[in-house]
């Protein structure tokens, strides 16, 4: 039964996510990892990011679109499970430090933080803004897109840190503590950002060296 308690629904979501980073590397620690567990892991990312997600979306902000919203909906969902379908495959053959795509926690995570930043703002009803929209569509195309996204694998707590990084990690828990809402929706929009910005300057740069290559050729 649905209680239409959209915030509670979207931290639910924001919990679920920070559980997620942290099974695997509990996982890893402990020496317990297996198919099974990557498998069973995918299929509570699916239900965690993908469905519930899904669904906090269209009855919050998609249904007064009619079909224009399932639809954006149902592609969310699916395009989710190709995303988490193909994590699977690469695992052990794409770069660490770098995801193929927008991994689907970074999704669920932008859609929850946007749910809180208008209840933040006292939009607390169900909402109609052609933004949230194409938001949701972005979202969809970013999971199977070839954009790539920075993976935080290097990060390890357990290893002595820069003092600058320290002082950086701790001014931004500050920031978040002061206002949340608004800095969990900042954090998951800047990320989601990121990929295409990077993706372009990247394939700037390699145009660049490729052109200067030539260039030394042809001389």
């Amino acid at each position: 039964m649905i209680r239409w308690e959209f915030d509670k629904a979207a931290i639910a979501i924001l919990i679920s996510a920070v559980l997620d980073g942290l099974d695997g590397r509990i996982a890893r620690l402990t020496k317990s990892t297996s198919k099974f567990g990557i498998e069973y892991d995918s299929l509570s990312d699916l239900i965690a990011f993908g469905l519930a997600p899904g669904i906090l979306i269209f009855t919050w902000a998609l249904r007064p679109f009619d079909r224009y919203g399932w639809l954006a909906a149902f592609l969310y969902v699916v395009c989710g499970a190709l995303r988490l379908a193909r994590f699977n495959i690469q695992i052990n053959t794409i770069e660490s430090k770098r995801f193929n795509g927008l991994p689907i926690p970074a999704a669920a995570s932008l859609v929850a933080a946007t749910v809180l930043i208008f209840y933040h703002f006292g939009y607390e009803d169900i909402t109609k803004h052609i933004t949230i929209l194409i938001m949701v569509y972005a979202l969809a195309f970013l999971m199977v897109s070839n954009v790539k996204y920075y993976s935080f694998k290097e990060l390890n707590p357990a290893q002595r840190m820069p003092f600058r990084l320290l002082v950086g990690l701790i001014f931004l828990l500050i920031v978040i503590a002061a206002e949340p809402q608004v800095m969990f929706f900042v954090l998951t929009l800047g990320y989601a950002v990121s990929g295409p910005i990077t993706t372009l300057l990247d394939r700037r740069a390699k145009k660049a060296v490729a052109q200067q290559e030539l260039h030394h050729k042809e001389r």
